[in-house]
């Protein structure tokens, strides 16, 4: 069973940066659709950021809120992979439990169009508080 694990969650003063880790446990695959989510209290989940990669080939996409200030990328080690989420200038809005989330069988366009309800396998969820 995939299994994933965020850390890396905290608070900080606007302006500040936080790295996001997740760490996805028996994954096997050479492709994947990694994204990484968040809900603020009384709000929607939304997608901050994806990741398709297949094979050598990456695509990312960003929500217009946080693109140029968020980046996504991946690792990968045998039966294990590991994504990211760096966070800079860092606002009070972007308070929120933030989790990763995979969907092994989305790819490339596919990937980058899905809903939260898309992705198979989440995190359990870490919380972000920035304060002003």
């Amino acid at each position: 069973q995939v299994q994933l694990m965020e850390s890396g969650g905290g608070s900080v003063q606007a302006g500040g940066s936080l790295r996001l880790s997740c760490v996805v446990s028996r994954y096997t695959s050479s492709r994947a659709c990694m994204g990484w989510f968040r809900q603020a209290p009384g709000k929607e989940r939304e997608a901050v950021a994806r990741l398709s990669k297949v094979k050598s080939v990456e695509t990312t996409t960003y929500a217009p809120s946080v693109r140029d200030r968020f980046t996504i990328s991946y690792d990968s080690a045998e039966n294990a992979l590991f994504f990211y989420l760096q966070m800079t200038n860092l606002a009070t809005e972007d308070s929120a439990i933030y989790y990763c989330a995979i969907a092994p069988g989305l790819l490339g366009p596919a990937c980058h169009g899905a809903r939260s309800a898309d992705f198979d396998y989440w995190g359990q969820g870490t919380q972000v508080t920035v304060s002003s």
